[in-house]
């Protein structure tokens, strides 16, 4: 568990700030969270939390405020441990949702920054390695007693194991660099001042496809045509041309969604292992990495 109290303090004495505050929580998860406090004398802010894997955040707006990015204002940080709390600039309930078009503008704009160097690299060893990873954390998982219905995933994991170095080839193809990596409507806030983009505690450098497989979520399934829009968006906005070629044998949307989806599930499986670990889950988190690795299979094993 995160100690926002001890985190919020740090960061209220870092401000100069005293008194007591109105916390409001907006949404809590069980490695972040984010809340809205109202402070004695300065109004509202912004209070997020996290513990690793998502503590390079702060460091991640400092780095893209200096290349005006439009992101939210970073007013304070804090780490404790393995823990890291930070206040930030509210900027209120947005407008509305944002549009496809302000996707791939705010896309190309992302994706033109230069990325902080020690940003973890997804590149085309680290892409094809994926699914000999997911693998791994899913024979950790039947050691422990858990996921013991799942030899349909470690069949799936092989058949894409077997076409990963072929379709990772590539990875770097342009656009690739920073990578925001959870790009989705709800991170990019419109309001009365333009647009800001949110939550980049997992930015990678990677291929900035995956930004735009992310931008249609994971709840339905995988949107071909949908992302061939928005890839033609994205590269009418300026973005990498190359965005719309076929790469690693396949067309760029299924390569970007099936990428995307395989990435998921290694992530959910480390997040099972590792960073949660929580059993419980089991029986919401299995489906769901069942369903994603049947798309990734669908869409990276094309012929």
């Amino acid at each position: 568990m995160v100690d926002s109290a001890s985190l919020l303090a740090a960061l209220l004495a870092e401000i100069g700030e005293a008194g007591e505050v109105a916390r409001s929580p907006l949404r809590v998860w069980a490695m972040s969270g984010v809340e809205r406090v109202r402070l004695p004398s300065s109004g509202q802010v912004i209070f997020k939390y996290a513990r690793e894997p998502f503590t390079g955040e702060a460091d991640v707006l400092r780095a893209l405020a200096r290349q005006d990015v439009p992101v939210a204002g970073l007013l304070a940080s804090v780490r404790h441990g393995e823990h890291l709390g930070m206040l930030l600039e509210d900027l209120g309930d947005p407008e509305r949702e944002a549009t496809d078009a302000e996707g791939a503008i705010a896309a190309v704009v992302a994706h033109g920054a230069k990325p902080p160097d020690w940003l973890p690299l997804l590149d085309v060893a680290a892409m094809a390695d994926l699914p000999g990873r997911a693998l791994t954390s899913l024979m950790e998982l039947r050691s422990r007693g858990r996921w013991q219905d799942t030899d349909d995933l470690g069949v799936l994991l092989g058949v894409l194991a077997t076409v990963a170095d072929d379709r990772a080839a590539d990875a770097a193809m342009p656009p690739f660099g920073l990578c925001h990596s959870e790009f989705h409507p709800t991170s990019l806030h419109v309001g009365q001042e333009g647009w800001r983009l949110l939550d980049w505690a997992r930015a990678v450098v990677g291929p900035g496809l995956i930004d735009l497989a992310s931008w249609q979520g994971t709840t339905g399934p995988p949107d071909v045509e949908a992302l061939d829009r928005l890839i033609a968006a994205y590269v009418a906005a300026g973005g990498a041309p190359e965005a719309a070629k076929p790469r690693g044998g396949v067309p760029a949307a299924s390569w970007a969604l099936g990428w995307h989806r395989l990435w998921a599930v290694e992530w959910y499986l480390e997040q099972a292992t590792t960073w949660i670990n929580d059993p419980s889950q089991d029986t919401t988190v299995e489906p769901v990495v069942r369903r994603h690795l049947k798309e990734a299979a669908e869409h990276l094993t094309l012929t």
